[in-house]
C-alpha cells in the first residue's frame, strides 16, 4: 500500500485535486481511501456525492470510544474508503489533534489491514505544516510521499517552500519524501514555466499542470469530481494523467527549500512581482 499525503496553502484547491485525482486512480481499478485531515470535514464530499459524512471525532464525543469501523467509513465513487477526522468545537482545542486521534483509530480498528486490499491511503491535510497534528502524516511516517498542490501565486509558492521545510525536518526520522508538484493554474502570467523552474530549484518535478476550467466548479455544484459527473470532458482526461502520473511515479526526493530572497527573486525574474 502506497501511503499519500496532499498538501498545500488553504484555498489552493487541494480537497478537490485530491478527489479528483482518487477518482482517476479508483477508475483504474486502484482500491483507495482517503482520510480528510481537515476540519472543515470537506475532504471527500464530491466522492460521496455530496452526502455528508459524520466525522471521527463527531462519532467519538458522541458515542464514546466503543465504536466500530463502518461507523467512521463510507464507500464512495467506485467503492473509494472515505473518512472525516474532523475538528475539535469552534474555539476548544486544536484540530490538529484530531488527525492523530482518527489515524491511530483507524490503525487500532484495522483500517489498513491486509484483508482491506489497499493500494492507496491519501490523506488530504489542511495548510501550512504549521503545528504537529498537521505534521503528523509527515513526522511519524503515516505518509511517504507528498504531492504538493500549487500555483504561480506568490502566498502558494511560500506555502509549497514552507512545506519543503517540514518534509527536510523529518525525512530522516520517518522516510518520508516529495513525489512532486502539482500545479493547479490560477492562469498567472508564465505559470507553467515558473512553477516547472521552482520544482527544480527544489530539486523535485512539477508532475503534471492542472489547467483552470469550469467544469470543475461545475462538478463542485453537482456534488461530484468531473471523472465522475463529465467523463468525456478534456478536464476529465487532464485529472486522469496526473493519476496515471502518479500511480508510475518513481522520483521521491528530499527537497532543497529556497531561501526567501531565492523564491523572491525566482517571481520577479518571471515577471509575477515586477
Amino acid at each position: 500500500m502506497r501511503k499519500v499525503a496532499i498538501y498545500g496553502k488553504g484555498g489552493i484547491g487541494k480537497s478537490t485535486t485530491t478527489q479528483n485525482t482518487v477518482a482517476g486512480l479508483a477508475e483504474m481499478g486502484k482500491k483507495v481511501m482517503v482520510v480528510g485531515c481537515d476540519p472543515k470535514a470537506d475532504s471527500t464530499r464530491l466522492l460521496l456525492g455530496g452526502l455528508a459524512q459524520k466525522t471521527v471525532l463527531d462519532t467519538l464525543r458522541e458515542e464514546g470510544e466503543d465504536i466500530e469501523l463502518n461507523e467512521i467509513v463510507k464507500l464512495g465513487f467506485k467503492d473509494t474508503v472515505c473518512v472525516e477526522s474532523g475538528g475539535p468545537e469552534p474555539g476548544v482545542g486544536c484540530a490538529g489533534r484530531g488527525i492523530i486521534t482518527s489515524i491511530n483509530l483507524l490503525e487500532q480498528l484495522g483500517a489498513y489491514g491486509d484483508d482491506k486490499k489497499l493500494d492507496y491511503a491519501f490523506y488530504d491535510v489542511l495548510g501550512d505544516v504549521v503545528c504537529g497534528g498537521f505534521a503528523m502524516p509527515i513526522r511519524d511516517g503515516k505518509a511517504e510521499e507528498i504531492y504538493i498542490v500549487v500555483s504561480g501565486e506568490m502566498m502558494a509558492m511560500y506555502a509549497a517552500n514552507n512545506i519543503c521545510k517540514g518534509i527536510v525536518k523529518y525525512a530522516d526520522a520517518g522516510g518520508v519524501r516529495l513525489g512532486g508538484l502539482i500545479c493547479n493554474s490560477r492562469k498567472v502570467d508564465n505559470e507553467e514555466s515558473m512553477i516547472g523552474e521552482f520544482a527544480k530549484r527544489l530539486g523535485t518535478q512539477m508532475i503534471y499542470f492542472v489547467p483552470r476550467d469550469n467544469m470543475v466548479q461545475k462538478a463542485e455544484i453537482n456534488r461530484k469530481t468531473v471523472i465522475d459527473y463529465e467523463p468525456s470532458h478534456v478536464q476529465a482526461d487532464h485529472y486522469r494523467n496526473l493519476s496515471r502520473a502518479i500511480d508510475q511515479n518513481k522520483m521521491f526526493v528530499v527537497p532543497k527549500p529556497l531561501a526567501i530572497e531565492e523564491l523572491e527573486k525566482l517571481l520577479i525574474d518571471f515577471g509575477i512581482a515586477n
